[in-house]
């Protein structure tokens, strides 16, 4: 099984390269609509709410999938790039595709959404 990001990137406009993020560049902002998510082939992101740093993902992980499946389609966070990174993106259009088309992606997800989870409540 692919990791994650690796399915990002395979599912991507093929015409379209992955993203270059710079150290300290914001990938997204909390409060902005968001039209992809994101698979880290290189580098890690710091993901922020109101300021305070929450976590650090790394490569091969997941980041900006809820924005994807919430109605209102807003970021809860900030991404920053914690060191050179490089991003493989989906819209809303070829993620939908990609879950769909490939069940254990659609589990990954998911498994990423409750390691956040666990990740915030082990922090109260």
């Amino acid at each position: 099984m692919l990791e994650p990001a690796k399915t990002v990137q395979l599912f991507q406009k093929q015409s379209v390269s992955p993203k270059q993020f710079k150290v300290g560049e914001v990938i997204f902002q909390e409060g902005e609509l968001g039209e992809y998510m994101y698979g880290i082939l290189e580098g890690e992101v710091n993901l922020m709410i109101k300021g305070k740093l929450v976590e650090t993902i790394k490569k091969g992980d997941i980041f900006g999938e809820g924005a994807l499946v919430h109605k209102n389609g807003t970021r809860v966070s900030t991404a920053v790039a914690k060191t050179n990174c490089t991003l493989a993106f989906l819209d809303q259009k070829h993620f939908l595709f990609a879950i769909q088309e490939t069940p254990m992606f659609a589990l990954e997800v998911m498994r990423s959404f409750s390691d956040r989870l666990r990740h915030l409540k082990a922090m109260i």
